[in-house]
């Protein structure tokens, strides 16, 4: 499984992230991740804590209607760009379920411990 400590649980996420990114499952940018989900193929939209309040809603609105997991992420658009290689991204898409799985472990079991779980 993932980590021991928190920061621990979100970099092997992040380093899933680039894993799915290396694999052409990823797909980045507020249009990007829409077309993702619009195609059926998104499993999972991580987004950018500090994303703008427009982008936020086209991407939370696009991922109810089309049924996606959205998880919005405790840090910025530069860290989530960095997981990917690029300098900035307000919005990832996986198109991998078992690498979305594996990334959703990561931040349900990082999640549990900020609510003082195990």
């Amino acid at each position: 499984m993932c980590g021991q400590t928190s920061l621990q649980q979100l970099q092997r996420a992040m380093s899933l992230l680039g894993l799915a990114k290396r694999a052409g499952a990823v797909s980045s940018g507020v249009e990007g991740v829409r077309s993702l989900c619009r195609s059926g193929r998104a499993k999972l939209v991580l987004m950018a804590g500090n994303c703008s309040v427009n982008s936020e809603k086209r991407i939370a609105d696009c991922c109810a209607f089309y049924r996606v997991r959205l998880v919005a992420l405790p840090f910025g658009k530069e860290q989530l760009g960095h997981a990917i290689g690029t300098s900035e991204a307000a919005a990832v898409a996986v198109g991998d379920a078992g690498l979305a799985r594996a990334i959703l472990s990561c931040l349900a079991a990082e999640e549990s411990k900020e609510k003082g779980g195990n």
